[in-house]
């Protein structure tokens, strides 16, 4: 498990290495496009940055909903074997 956790790490590491690229070759068209007076491929470089930036909080929440509902799921079990052990000493 452990692993594969820092596989996903270095994986995802490599990807903001080159977003970070990617934005400065971004910046540069944007300027060179407005200075020309051409602004409508500018707003279209900005809906595709923001696309890119959702990329991340999407997957933080994807990881979020797992971990609790994992969190949920051992707490039912934990909360059902404690029953079962109240109920054996009991007798």
């Amino acid at each position: 498990m452990k692993k594969w956790i820092w596989t996903l790490g270095f994986v995802l590491l490599l990807g903001l290495l080159e977003s970070q690229a990617q934005c400065a070759m971004c910046r540069a068209t944007v300027g060179s496009n407005l200075s020309e007076g051409r602004g409508v491929i500018g707003t279209g470089i900005n809906f595709g940055i923001l696309y890119l930036l959702s990329a991340p909080y999407l997957l933080v929440l994807a990881v979020g909903i797992l971990w609790y509902r994992t969190g949920k799921k051992e707490l039912k079990e934990r909360l059902q074997m404690q029953a079962r052990l109240h109920e054996i000493f009991k007798k």
